[in-house]
């Protein structure tokens, strides 16, 4: 057992993050009930410290001012010191993002704020090196004391920011106004005046994958037949696949690139990230055919195996940038380290992920590719197919030899939200290649999160050292919800719909605003902070009132619920003036906008093999379906159902568009020839 000089409350903790910090010298409390009333009965303002553990400013600001005993005495005298894991507690992040915005300052993490005994902020920031970090301390302790009313004010002014709600600080009136294609059309060239048309994404750095914005642009530019939109996902695509942002030796995805060409990562790995891009590839795979999108998703399923599975099924939140305290060490390479593990195939590997001499810092590289594979086999006198089998091996024994490495730090909490996200993501993949393993990792992860995190109707945030913990969110609620109306989608298990149902309710019942017709990001049943927001704009989440939005729509549908239909209508309509002017901020909306634009293909199957018939249309990309299928034999209470039976003994689809059908078909082609007509 390690001796530490200094230990406090965060000791106590499960987040890994509040751990990480447990041995400062200055007295951090996790964000509790105990903790708010201290300052308020010792009368002291309070920092509030949002980061969390895969983020390396907030790393830095730890050693530099965090573990200064200087510093940390000077934090300690004046204020009550509450750290917050943004992952655990978003609400909490939420409200006090909010208000370094309404200060005008740009928002990120790590993030500090100051408030006052009763949690009103008056001031705030991101990063702060050192010697601004003690001086702004002892500052705001010094007008704390000798100018109070100051702070006050400006807590004040704050607040009233603070405590309007969405509808009104926006002005989201319900318009209606229709969905045309024409509408469509104008929110993609709006996306198009910021393409990199060179590397893809948007033309600056850092560049982050964003998947909700290439999952619009697929679908609008498969709706519209807009060339420009899909070409745009393509090039955006190749390169994030090619470049360091994806981790070329393992699989996965980092958080984003600090440059304009995908090439230098942050090398932090988020599990929300690779859940959203396996679906988003799944579905480029649909409509382009492209062997890298198939190579990328099995690869990053790959490494969600080996790396981010808990024994229990659930999926760890992160990886960390960082190890042995250096950004990046763990997956970056010297010439001589490559020589060495692979012999005479080295000069070929070196060819084919740049491996220079040091095309990074100092003698390190980062390996990337050109994604010219001809010209590299040409060059080693061999065929395409010959180089590939190189790389596969090659590949192996390099993660062999990484693997005896000192590891970057494991977050190994599970959230639910996020676990929904690569959940939806492995039935995606499922659904286009046929793989087993995907459904069968699907299957585990949803019953972990009955299993662990879903009581009484209620789902928990976060499951760590076997234990549940933390009212669930909107956006678990919303993730989850998603994943199961995908699992049904693949399995045709209704219990998978029920679930969905029932979650759905219980969102109704505690998270919706009646008056203002969207949800609240918080429970009813949850702790009380000074404002309960609603999220309404995509992050690198999706907003989770775009999502329940999505679900309703969908469940709508599935279970031919009116209700679902029109509160799902009625949110999109509210949200029509804003994602029409900024589609680039609510581009989950402007999916939902984009399915709006022409009816849902409401496709029921009839059939031995249910799956079978199932993946037989997922070769295609139908932005706007759903699926639902029995076997001759079975009666099913889903309405799609009813009254549904084989024609000439063989697999049968019945498609139906706005309550009218069309005449049941024996093919798949003929079915696809019926939704394109």
């Amino acid at each position: 057992m390690a001796n530490h000089r200094f230990t406090n409350r965060l000791s106590e903790a499960s987040s890994p993050y509040l751990l990480q910090h447990a041995h400062n010298p200055v007295d951090w409390h996790p964000w509790s009930e105990e903790a708010l009333a201290i300052a308020k009965t010792e009368d002291k303002p309070i920092i509030v410290s949002v980061g969390y553990s895969a983020c390396h400013w907030c790393h830095v600001m730890e050693r530099e001012s965090f573990e200064n005993e200087d510093i940390a005495a000077i934090m300690n005298e004046h204020f009550i010191c509450i750290k917050v894991d943004r992952e655990e507690r978003p609400d909490v992040d939420q409200v006090y993002m909010d208000a370094v915005h309404a200060m005008g300052l740009q928002g990120g993490w790590p993030l500090n704020v100051f408030l006052l005994p009763d949690q009103r902020p008056f001031y705030g920031g991101t990063y702060f090196p050192p010697q601004g970090w003690a001086k702004l301390c002892n500052q705001i302790g010094d007008v704390f004391k000798n100018q109070r009313v100051e702070l006050e004010k400006s807590a004040t002014g704050f607040m009233q920011t603070l405590g309007k709600s969405e509808v009104e600080k926006y002005g989201l009136q319900v318009q209606d106004n229709g969905f045309s294609k024409e509408t469509l059309r104008e929110m993609a060239s709006k996306f198009a005046q910021n393409f990199d048309l060179n590397k893809g994404g948007n033309n600056r750095a850092p560049k982050f994958p964003m998947p909700v914005t290439y999952g619009f642009l697929l679908k609008e530019g498969t709706i519209n037949e807009n060339q420009s939109s899909l070409e745009h996902v393509v090039r955006t695509l190749n390169h994030m696949a090619w470049g360091g942002l994806y981790d070329q030796i393992g699989g996965g995805f980092t958080r984003y690139s600090t440059d304009m060409d995908w090439f230098v990562p942050h090398f932090e790995k988020m599990l929300y990230d690779n859940g959203q891009l396996v679906s988003l590839y799944s579905e480029a795979f649909q409509k382009f055919k492209t062997p890298l999108y198939q190579d990328i998703v099995y690869q990053t399923i790959d490494w969600l195996e080996r790396e981010m599975t808990s024994p229990e099924h659930g999926f760890y939140s992160a990886l960390d940038a960082d190890s042995e305290g250096e950004e990046g060490k763990f997956y970056v390479w010297r010439d001589d380290e490559i020589q060495t593990i692979l012999g005479p195939d080295a000069e070929i590997i070196a060819d084919y992920y740049n491996i220079t001499g040091g095309n990074w810092e100092g003698n390190k590289n980062i390996p990337y590719r050109s994604g010219d594979e001809e010209s590299i086999a040409q060059k080693h006198q061999m065929s395409v197919d010959e180089l590939q089998d190189v790389v596969v091996a090659a590949n192996h024994k390099l993660l062999q030899a990484r693997s005896s490495r000192i590891r970057p730090g494991l977050d190994d909490k599970i959230l639910t939200g996020w676990n929904g996200l690569m959940l939806k993501g492995l039935c995606q993949a499922f659904a286009v290649f046929e793989e087993e393993k995907f459904l069968r990792m699907a299957l585990k992860n949803a019953q972990f999160i009955i299993d662990q995190v879903y009581t009484d109707g209620l789902l928990k945030r976060n499951f760590k050292n076997g234990q549940a913990s933390i009212e669930g969110y909107l956006e678990d609620y919303a993730a989850v919800i998603e994943a199961f109306i995908a699992l049904y989608e693949v399995t045709f298990d209704v219990k998978w719909l029920d679930y969905s149902e029932k979650l759905t309710e219980t969102t109704l019942s505690n998270f919706f605003d009646q008056k203002e017709e969207l949800f609240f990001f918080t429970s009813d049943q949850s702790e009380r902070l000074i404002t309960r927001k609603k999220e309404i704009f995509d992050n690198v989440i999706p907003s989770s009132n775009a999502s329940m939005a999505q679900n309703l729509h969908k469940l709508g549908i599935l279970l031919e619920e009116p209700r679902y239909s029109q509160i799902s209508l009625r949110m999109l309509q509210r949200i029509d003036r804003i994602v029409t002017m900024a589609p680039q901020d609510l581009a989950y909306w402007a999916s939902l906008y984009a399915l709006r634009t022409y009816p849902t293909a409401e496709i029921a199957i009839v059939s031995d093999d249910p799956q079978a018939a199932m993946h037989a249309i997922n070769k295609s990309f139908i932005p706007n379906k759903i699926l639902v299928a029995k076997k001759p034999e079975e009666v099913s209470k889903l309405a799609l159902l009813q009254n549904r039976a084989q024609v000439r003994e063989q697999t049968t689809y019945y498609l139906c568009y706005n309550k009218a059908c069309q005449l049941p078909v024996n093919s798949v082609d003929e079915l696809i020839a019926q939704i394109k007509s």
